[in-house]
């Protein structure tokens, strides 16, 4: 017997890629969508010129500067929803409070933690250049973010393994 879709039983996957500034949310995030046949979508994207330009100064953002930023990313993907789109989306998910949100959205939602050392995300940020993102903020993305333990939805992605491994491991892992 077919289930119909609702808001208990959506017909669209959300599968948020989350971590620290570095951890490859991005590049996680976009093979996915690329393998599964989903669209892709970066937070980043969704951030105003005013909160880049903070960060860009070496900033951290406030929580009160990233809420219209997790409002503007929910209202997209409530529309993705509504077409029946499953996503991906690379969002930090540093606060307990913004995954929350996510989980309120019309979706079957998933979590996949890119996990890995301050250390080795330290070293990723050192070799790229064309991201707002200095790696002077890496502290202040470890001090913001809420642990995800007693959250079942938040799966952990060991980040230090190789990138193909990395996404085998996120493949594997999804329900």
């Amino acid at each position: 017997m077919p289930v119909t879709p609702n808001k208990l039983c959506p017909s669209a996957n959300l599968i948020v890629v989350m971590g620290v500034s570095g951890s490859g949310k991005s590049t996680v995030a976009q093979a996915l969508a690329e393998q599964l046949d989903y669209c892709y979508l970066d937070a980043d994207d969704f951030h105003s010129t005013e909160a880049k330009a903070c960060m860009a100064a070496g900033k951290p953002l406030t929580d009160e500067q990233r809420a219209p930023w997790v409002h503007n990313i929910c209202a997209y993907l409530t529309q993705c929803a509504q077409k029946e789109q499953s996503c991906t989306l690379a969002f930090s998910g540093l606060r307990r409070s913004h995954r929350e949100q996510l989980r309120q959205l019309p979706f079957r939602v998933v979590f996949l933690y890119l996990d890995g050392s301050q250390a080795l995300i330290a070293e990723r940020m050192s070799r790229r250049s064309d991201h707002f993102m200095p790696p002077s903020l890496l502290n202040s993305q470890f001090a913001s973010m809420e642990t995800s333990d007693n959250e079942p939805d938040v799966i952990p992605i060991d980040i230090s393994q190789p990138p193909q491994m990395v996404l085998e491991q996120c493949l594997t892992s999804l329900p």
